[in-house]
């Protein structure tokens, strides 16, 4: 009967400890996601599937949750630090989940609404907190940490996306991710229509099946300001000055819905799902409809 090398097993309870010393103070981001992700629970069944795989992914560091039989000790003993073996099956369960964190997502035309950004990571965050009950295992892309299901890697993420944020300019950027993975990307996607359509064709060419979230302001769809009003840029723009604005809002709102309309067929054209949340509605209806479009399509 082989033994456990000694360093390794201290490494193994040091990383115990520390999901226990992070658990203990869960990030409020994580409470409100919970909250939220408890009211749609019902319902809702897991998706988890058998499978181990037969072609190697990755080696990858030992979290806490994860099953002893999937630690490498061979590979472990090398460097005296816990590492556990991947195979291509188990890294295609992962859901990879984005959001939106530009100066346009910090953004709100009221006091009484959450940011853009604030929602958006609700979102997100009760997202992973329901595919973690399911079974399934979520990382954020560009976060920099491995996938986990338990509570110590979705409070890693409550913090990583409380902090300076996964993407400056309004886009991921393109990650090396296993093929047939699920990608899910919240924001106000108001980018270029040609950038979006790039980002998206880049990670389905690889079988990454996705989801398009547009997270926008009410004020954002209706324009509801009258007379002369000065828009300042967020993102380097120059400010714009309109005399009148109820004389440019029907044109604003036909270029809103064309915008619309690309990134609904670039989604399609993709196999992807793509949907509108505005930040005055409730948070549950959206995470619903997400979780039930992530539902419908298989992640392994």
């Amino acid at each position: 009967m082989s033994q456990t090398p000694a360093p390794v097993a201290a490494e193994a309870l040091r990383a115990q400890q520390r999901a226990e010393a992070l658990s203990s103070a869960l990030p409020p981001l994580l409470v409100a996601a919970e909250r939220v992700a408890a009211t749609v629970a019902q319902g809702v069944h897991g998706r988890r599937r058998v499978g181990t795989g037969e072609t190697f992914w990755q080696y990858r560091r030992y979290e806490p949750g994860d099953a002893s039989t999937m630690i490498d000790w061979r590979q472990s003993a090398k460097t005296q630090r816990v590492f556990v073996r991947e195979n291509e099956w188990e890294a295609a369960q992962t859901a990879w989940l984005w959001s939106d964190a530009s100066p346009s997502m910090d953004w709100r035309s009221d006091r009484g609404l959450p940011t853009k950004r604030e929602r958006a990571e609700l979102l997100v965050m009760a997202l992973a907190v329901l595919l973690a009950r399911g079974g399934e295992r979520v990382a954020l892309l560009g976060g920099g940490q491995p996938p986990g299901t338990n509570r110590f890697a979705l409070a890693r993420m409550a913090m990583t996306l409380s902090g300076p944020g996964l993407g400056g300019d309004g886009l991921p950027s393109p990650a090396p991710l296993p093929r047939h993975a699920m990608l899910m990307l919240a924001g106000d996607l108001l980018s270029p229509l040609p950038d979006i359509h790039r980002v998206v064709s880049s990670f389905a060419a690889r079988g990454l099946r996705g989801h398009l979230l547009q997270v926008l302001d009410p004020a954002e769809e209706t324009l509801p300001y009258d007379g002369r009003v000065e828009f300042a840029g967020l993102e380097g723009e120059e400010d714009l000055l309109v005399p009148r604005v109820e004389a440019v809002r029907a044109a604003y709102r036909e270029r809103l819905e064309a915008h619309r309309a690309g990134l609904a067929a670039l989604a399609r054209a993709a196999g992807w799902s793509y949907a509108v949340h505005r930040t005055d509605r409730p948070p549950q209806s959206a995470l619903l409809a997400l979780y039930g479009a992530v539902s419908q399509q298989p992640v392994g």
